[in-house]
């Protein structure tokens, strides 16, 4: 007689059993990022209590990728920040866009002989267009909710910056800009805020990438830091009711530019006692001491000093906790290094679309990233009030 008796792998093996695996990881799935959602809220969904930091504002769709099928689920927002279920896989998104990104270029017979190989690397030499179209069209969409997403609470500080990345255009190939903005929230959270493609860096692209951000809803900028490009200097002014900090790193570069080599070393320590000193307007003082003292040696140097002075310090004017973050453009160059060094696989990239969707999916899990990271910051730091996670960050738990 047959054994008929039903053993859980075979029953799982079945539709009916992938479907049943699905409903339960979509249950489990609910109750962690309610749990999750509710400890960085300080309070239960709809709970009264005066531990309450934030509360909850809705939900986004969000789908998640398992063995046994794609599981829609309903990601809690918050008012203030951003959330990501610890579950979910950060690094998918920017692989599956570098490979869209590959395919497409293969196809269209513009890959080099680098991404030819990577291609076959990949196994991706016989893949066909319909599957090109769909793993595109999965990752386009992503990333345009991400880039297109309301903009919440207060952003005090903004940085701004800008890479190049070369692209295929009416039969040319021509080097397009990437312009991308990090803000800091007043919940001491890093995100990223924004991301456009275009020919160049001028005044027009800056002001409309800018009032696309304010038009999402970019709020409460007080300092924002970026390089000293004419154009985007001019759409600063022009669109933020704010204070500008010139870059340290590329000042100190521009200012070395007017002296000897052998001289360099010497100068830059001298200028750098400005930057040491424990308040603004001391460090002013130094500065207008330093630029004195250059001035027979160096005297465009001393010039240049003089001009540059307010965009020089303007970052002392807040919390001292923060002056290395808004000092400089360091954190977001690390961010253009990390689009950089996964376009440089590409090299040539096909459309305009590709580059959007391999630069915003990268930027989209970097976003992602900070939201789950310990934040930097107190909130304390930048409101003067205290909160549940700047607790835990004092005794190094994160938030």
């Amino acid at each position: 007689m047959a054994d008929r008796s039903l053993t859980v792998p075979s029953v799982l093996d079945t539709d009916a059993g992938r479907d049943l695996v699905r409903e339960m990881l979509a249950q489990m799935a609910r109750m962690v990022m309610e749990s999750e959602a509710g400890r960085l809220c300080g309070a239960g969904h709809g709970e009264r209590s005066e531990s309450r930091t934030n509360q909850r504002n809705g939900y986004r769709e969000r789908s998640w990728d398992t063995r046994t099928g794609t599981v829609e689920l309903q990601v809690p927002r918050l008012r203030h920040g951003s959330y990501l279920p610890s579950f979910l896989e950060p690094r998918r998104t920017a692989e599956k866009a570098l490979a869209a990104v590959i395919q497409e270029a293969y196809l269209q017979g513009v890959s080099t002989r680098a991404v030819d190989d990577l291609v076959k690397a990949l196994g991706a030499s016989g893949v066909s267009r319909s599957e090109v179209s769909r793993l595109c069209a999965e990752v386009d969409e992503r990333v345009r909710e991400f880039l297109e997403r309301p903009l919440e609470g207060m952003f005090p500080f903004l940085w701004l910056d800008a890479t190049y990345v070369k692209v295929r255009d009416g039969g040319r190939i021509v080097s397009k800009a990437i312009v991308l903005a990090v803000g800091l929230s007043e919940e001491g959270k890093r995100e990223v805020l924004g991301m456009k493609l275009g020919h160049a860096e001028s005044e027009e692209f800056w002001t409309e990438f800018i009032r696309s951000m304010l038009d999402r809803g970019l709020r409460g900028v007080k300092l924002v830091t970026s390089d000293a490009h004419a154009g985007l200097k001019k759409a600063i002014s022009k669109c933020l009711s704010c204070s500008w900090q010139r870059c340290r790193v590329h000042l100190m570069r521009n200012l070395l530019s007017y002296v000897q080599k052998g001289k360099k070393e010497v100068v830059a320590a001298t200028i750098r006692t400005a930057f040491a000193q424990p308040t603004q307007r001391e460090a002013i003082a130094q500065w207008r001491l330093v630029a004195d003292g250059l001035r027979e040696s160096f005297s465009k140097l001393a010039g240049q000093m003089e001009e540059a002075e307010a965009d020089a310090l303007a970052y002392m004017a807040y919390p001292t906790e923060i002056w290395p973050m808004l000092a400089s453009n360091n954190g977001i160059e690390r961010l253009n290094r990390e689009i950089k060094r996964r376009t440089d696989v590409v090299q040539i990239f096909p459309n305009d679309q590709s580059v959007v969707r391999l630069a915003g999916a990268i930027l989209m899990e970097q976003h992602d990233e900070w939201q789950v990271a310990r934040k930097q910051v107190s909130a304390k730091c930048l409101t003067g009030k205290d909160t549940r996670d700047d607790a835990l960050l004092a005794k190094g738990a994160g938030g």
